[in-house]
């Protein structure tokens, strides 16, 4: 099942950017990269430290509080001192607007 929700009107969501969207069951970070759109958990899997305020260098996120690296490519978890990777959500543009699936998630392995 899915359950797409709007994130932003793509004109009004700039390059470098992030958008957070929140469900009952899930905070998600969507990041816009010179036009690419990525959506992963808000929250580090080591600390539980905000992603959406993290800084951006190429396609990984910063985690704010102790610099661990993430892909939002594929949410894999690429420096210590975060072990586990995050989920990522689809991504979708639909009549101008970007929206996420947070129903559907994909884990890697």
């Amino acid at each position: 099942m899915s359950n797409w929700i709007d994130v932003a009107a793509i004109d009004d969501f700039k390059s470098g950017t992030c958008r957070v969207v929140k469900t009952d069951e899930a905070s998600v970070a969507v990041f816009n990269i010179n036009g690419r759109y990525y959506a992963i958990d808000n929250l580090c899997s080591h600390e539980e430290a905000e992603l959406s305020t993290g800084k951006l260098e190429r396609d990984e996120v910063i985690c704010p509080l102790h610099g661990a690296h993430f892909s939002l490519v594929t949410g894999e978890a690429l420096t210590a001192p975060a072990y586990e990777n995050l989920r990522t959500y689809p991504v979708r543009i639909n009549n101008g607007w970007l929206e996420v699936d947070t129903e559907l998630q994909w884990d890697i392995a």
